[in-house]
């Protein structure tokens, strides 16, 4: 068992206490546990079911679907569950059936997405970054270093999160911003990032915001154009993470998601035994993964942790 294992083992027995009665807590998000990014979410909440004993199911739509997940998020509040952990990408279609959850008197934890909308929904925290500040430091970071002209490259048009993401960096980058609208298979975002820069010889930066989805795919378009092109990254996955260390990638955004997954279904868990609760929002990110960080992230993102 790692360190992080221990420490967090260590936390639940303190926050919870040892024995406690088990909790049926329901996650609902926008992502399925086979793309990489939210498997590390799974992973940090099956460890925190693990950990409080409570008996945790997670759902996801099996497409970005605001009324299939509106819909499961309906079924979970029919079950009676001790707590909801909801995703929130899109307040407007979700915003009833999250109501719903709390009219009804079920404790509700936002993560990921949602930071904006979650307290006037009547959740009751939320665990994620600001999804405009992180985007806002990674356009001031690019800028510093020399960029000028970029393409911020959406891979789930819809989402509120990476709208914002997209907006935070164009205002930190303060240069010429083009958002490029894709859907989320790698082929064709190597696609249509080459069309992009193949079209305008100028740009000269690419703000993915999915390492594995997008970040990847940019980084083999950007070698192909024979340009000097910096490429940057929201979130982690080990090959983007090796990039970096190579020189090919500027840097990630990790917005430490396994931590995402993990502390709500702790908080609920001790708020359903003992009422207790944290005072506020939980920032889990952002964290600037650079060249001098990478190489001791790589690891732990191959494991499903970061």
């Amino acid at each position: 068992m790692t360190s992080l294992f221990k420490s967090a083992a260590f936390v639940a027995a303190i926050g919870l206490g040892v024995p406690a009665l088990a909790q049926d807590i329901i996650v609902v998000s926008h992502g399925q546990a086979n793309d990489p990014f939210w498997s590390v979410v799974k992973n940090g909440v099956d460890l925190a079911a693990e950990h409080t004993s409570a008996n945790v199911e997670y759902r996801a739509p099996e497409t970005f679907d605001m009324v299939a997940m509106s819909q499961l998020i309906d079924a979970a509040v029919n079950q009676e569950p001790d707590g909801l952990v909801v995703s929130i990408p899109d307040g407007d279609a979700l915003g009833p059936a999250i109501r719903r959850a709390v009219t009804a008197g079920i404790p509700v934890i936002s993560m990921n997405s949602g930071s904006d909308v979650a307290a006037e929904l009547g959740v009751l925290l939320h665990v994620g970054q600001s999804e405009f500040d992180a985007g806002r430091a990674a356009g001031e970071l690019l800028a510093e270093r020399g960029g000028s002209n970029a393409i911020c490259v959406n891979q789930e048009v819809g989402n509120v999160a990476l709208d914002l993401r997209c907006a935070g960096f164009e205002e930190g980058f303060g240069g010429s911003v083009t958002v490029l609208p894709t859907s989320n298979d790698p082929s064709e975002i190597q696609a249509r990032v080459a069309a992009a820069l193949a079209s305008d010889e100028s740009v000269d930066t690419v703000m993915a915001l999915g390492a594995s989805t997008a970040g990847e795919p940019s980084i083999i378009a950007a070698r192909a154009s024979g340009r000097d092109i910096q490429v940057a990254s929201f979130d982690l996955s080990a090959s983007f993470l090796e990039s970096i260390v190579a020189g090919d990638a500027a840097f990630a955004i990790d917005q430490q998601q396994f931590l995402q997954g993990y502390l709500p279904v702790v908080f609920l868990a001790a708020h359903a035994n003992y009422g207790l609760i944290p005072g506020g929002d939980v920032p889990s990110g952002p964290n600037l993964i650079t060249a001098d960080k990478a190489g001791q992230v790589i690891e732990l993102s191959a494991q499903g942790i970061r």
